[in-house]
């Protein structure tokens, strides 16, 4: 039963249709990935018939936390071999975030509405995808196959159909998320533009990020008022909630000790003040949020901090002491299936072949890793309508890695949410020198073998599986 708002599209209504609910980047990679193989989809959003308390558009693929996709390099780290990877099988989301990246050093970051209009616009020029408007509280019995790309903020009912019928509890954690402020509010003769270690997007000049340095004692009050702001306060059934380690906020990380951020997010490494060339004792660095370069976001800054703590407390950064926020920071609790326990080898659940699931609902922890899946679960779906065979990517590839460990890799009794890393990949150790004996790899060379045979393996896997 749907709570229908309104339908756009080409009026693909029939009963091969294959459902997707949920309009985020999985979701939109996973009805991309299905029609570009001839079969019809209808996408169900329920934004704007009823909204959620992260998102502030109505638009797909919006993104609620940070603009970065993270690191963009392909030779030494596992998430850019994930975007190489994608942009393999034509993918959507990389499509739309390269032509709307912004600077971001080393990092694919993009312009956050350029790039949600750009995968809608996609999508809803696509003539086999209808775009259905409302909230999806249960699956009716004449749908054929369905995937559930509903993301963290699934709605309770549909989690509560999920819940009833896996037989699992619902697991939980809190996501935070980073302040914006407006670039014409930064007191730029405190703060001053450089990437760390001068890297560059694209060839660029090496000056992608602000950066708003702070002495010891500075770092100390900061790190004082930090502790001491009020905080959002949680409902009784949020309090033993974890939070995800990789979005953690500044406060937690401020309580585990007074040095923890300048080992993190506030590491002053590789930056070098512009004006008197001194090394800060801290730094906090603010990334480009927009294509006009109008909004910054304060890169690592997730927090709980009530609104009006947060502009007393950040007001007190050398270099914000003026600043306008076009947003502040917030949080919201993230749901997740346990995978490994619920989900076979193709992202359906067991005892329902029709049903698979997409995207961070899996398990998975980031806006990459959430649309490699869809990605996935779209060819997996296609297939399966149109009777052809399902080849898994190899396992030592980056989407075979990450399938492969939430469909039974991880230890379904300890399954929390986990990025793309080398981890996952089948161990390379060894490598055969000019005399013929073999030696380990280490650091770099190591990534880079990573990199170079998931890429070789990932090639040869994509000209058996890319849609025509």
């Amino acid at each position: 039963m749907t709570n229908t708002g309104k339908r756009t599209g080409n009026g693909t209504g029939n009963e091969n249709a294959v459902h997707v609910i949920g309009g985020g980047l999985a979701g939109s990679e996973a009805a991309f990935q299905i029609a570009a193989r001839g079969v019809p989809v209808i996408l169900h959003e329920m934004r704007p018939v009823r909204m959620t308390d992260a998102h502030q558009t109505e638009g797909l693929a919006e993104l609620v936390c940070s603009n970065s996709f993270r690191s963009d390099d392909s030779e030494t780290n596992a998430v850019g071999v994930l975007h190489q990877e994608m942009r393999m099988m034509g993918s959507v989301i990389m499509t739309a975030a390269d032509r709307h990246k912004v600077p971001a050093g080393g990092a694919l970051a993009v312009d956050r509405d350029g790039f949600s209009d750009c995968v809608e616009q996609m999508l809803t020029d696509h003539p086999l995808i209808t775009l259905e408007r409302g909230e999806v509280t249960e699956i009716p019995a004449d749908w054929g196959q369905v995937i559930i790309a509903t993301g963290p903020l699934t709605s309770p009912a549909l989690a509560e159909m999920v819940r009833e019928f896996g037989g699992e509890d619902e697991l939980a954690f809190f996501d935070a998320i980073a302040p914006i402020v407006h670039y014409d509010s930064i007191n730029m003769d405190v703060a001053w533009f450089q990437s760390r270690y001068d890297k560059s997007t694209d060839g660029g000049d090496g000056k992608d990020y602000i950066n708003c340095p702070l002495d010891k004692p500075q770092y100390e009050a900061f790190i004082t008022a930090l502790l001491d702001g009020e905080k959002m306060s949680f409902r009784e059934w949020e309090e033993n909630t974890p939070y995800f380690e990789g979005c953690m906020p500044i406060e937690i990380m401020a309580s585990r000790g007074h040095e923890t951020l300048r080992f993190g997010p506030m590491k002053p490494v590789g930056l070098t003040n512009a004006h008197d060339g001194s090394r800060p004792h801290a730094v906090i660095q603010l990334r480009q949020d927009n294509a006009l370069g109008t909004l910054y976001n304060m890169v690592g800054f997730q927090t709980k901090l009530k609104y009006a703590e947060q502009v007393r407390v950040f007001q007190t950064i050398p270099g914000l002491e003026s600043a306008q926020f076009a947003r502040l920071g917030g949080l919201h609790r993230n749901t997740f299936i346990n995978a490994p326990r619920l989900l076979d080898e193709q992202l359906r659940m067991k005892g329902w072949p029709a049903l698979r699931f997409a995207g961070q609902i899996t398990g998975v922890e980031g806006y990459i890793e959430s649309a490699a899946i869809g990605l996935m679960a779209g060819i997996m779906a296609a297939a399966q309508a149109t009777d052809s065979e399902w080849t898994p990517p190899p396992v030592d590839t980056a989407h075979g890695a990450l399938l492969a460990h939430i469909t039974g890799g991880a230890d379904a009794d300890t399954f929390q949410p986990m990025n793309v890393n080398f981890g996952l990949f089948p161990p390379i150790d060894l490598a055969i020198t000019p005399n013929g004996k073999k030696r380990k790899l280490r650091g770099r060379e190591r990534k880079m073998a990573y990199s170079a045979r998931a890429l070789d393996s990932f090639a040869s896997w994509a000209g058996i599986m890319k849609a025509a």
